[in-house]
């Protein structure tokens, strides 16, 4: 049974297969695969969501499934009722389970003790069809095409402020198995923690990224910029204390003029213009916001076609 809770569950034939299979998606929006014909696919929300919703509903139909929306608020779950036993109840249901969730061991649960197969649509430790879809974004706009992955390595991304947090955890597993250069520029406070030094151990990848505590030098020469929010969901008693520390590494175009002239920005959204990133950034030619927002639709539809191929069979046909 095959998963996908981590950036690096596929293999690099299998990422580069994914990549490849999502440009095509991209390229051919009006052909609709059946790779999941008639299938259903549950869609466990434990987060509110924009993007992952519905990018996973409209990219499961597109693949010829239904798609069933469960909040964990008005299921049993809610009551007490164990993750073991739900996981159980979803194999003899759906074909598959799509996960939105707080910690990082409900999904790891859940592929455990289900019987099919489990995508992480985030965790607070990962959020791999994001970073997947990033990748597939910066590839496109240095080779044009998503899956000319090539274009990635010695690329250097710059990463500001909160750099524990599940973006900065999955850039650093991205920057390791896609070759790119990864520097964090935040508050000390707020370096990687051990757990995702621990994944990158256990799954024989080398740590790939720099810190440095000075967001003007951390720009220099940067092919990419990167940000997320400051005060992510379930962080909110927080929010004055990050705020103020966080100040110092908002995107500006100041930072941006440090970097290579046609150098590009990413956030994955929601964006809050006058804290993370300046209103003049996200107006500017830099921004690629909504081309992230977009490949998300294309860069999942191949994830799960991949998660459902059988060897040696073409799941587009």
């Amino acid at each position: 049974m095959k998963h996908f809770l981590k950036e690096n569950d596929f293999t690099v034939y299998e990422r580069e297969e994914i990549f490849s299979r999502a440009a095509n998606f991209k390229e051919n929006r009006s052909h609709h695969t059946r790779s999941l014909n008639e299938q259903t696919w549950g869609m466990l929300f434990f987060k509110n969501s924009t993007r992952t919703r519905l990018s996973f509903e409209v990219g499961i139909a597109e693949l010829g499934a239904r798609t069933v929306f469960l909040d964990n608020n008005t299921m049993q779950i809610g009551r007490g009722e164990s993750l073991a036993d739900t996981a159980k109840v979803f194999s003899r249901y759906l074909h598959g389970l799509v996960i939105r969730s707080y910690g990082h061991e409900v999904v790891e649960e859940f592929s455990r003790e289900g019987s099919i197969p489990v995508v992480n649509a985030l965790t607070d430790f990962l959020h791999p069809c994001q970073i997947y879809s990033d990748v597939f974004t910066l590839a496109e706009k240095w080779g044009g095409s998503g899956d000319q992955l090539e274009s990635l390595k010695g690329r250097k991304l710059v990463f500001y402020g909160d750099c524990c947090c599940n973006m900065a955890n999955s850039w650093i597993m991205a920057a390791s198995l896609f070759g790119l250069e990864l520097v964090f520029s935040g508050p000390e406070a707020f370096q990687p923690k051990d757990q995702i030094l621990h994944l990158l151990e256990q799954g024989g990848l080398e740590s790939s990224y720099t810190y440095e505590a000075d967001p003007l030098v951390a720009a220099e020469s940067a092919d990419a910029f990167y940000t997320d929010v400051w005060v992510s969901m379930g962080k909110e008693a927080e929010s004055d204390e990050r705020i103020t520390q966080m100040k110092p590494y908002s995107v500006t175009m100041k930072l941006l003029s440090r970097g290579n002239p046609d150098s590009l920005f990413l956030h994955c959204m929601p964006t809050h213009p006058g804290l993370e990133v300046t209103q003049e950034v996200l107006d500017s030619d830099h921004a690629h916001l909504f081309d992230q927002a977009e490949n998300r639709l294309h860069v999942q539809k191949a994830i799960l076609s991949q998660l459902v191929k059988p060897d040696g069979l073409d799941p587009t046909n």
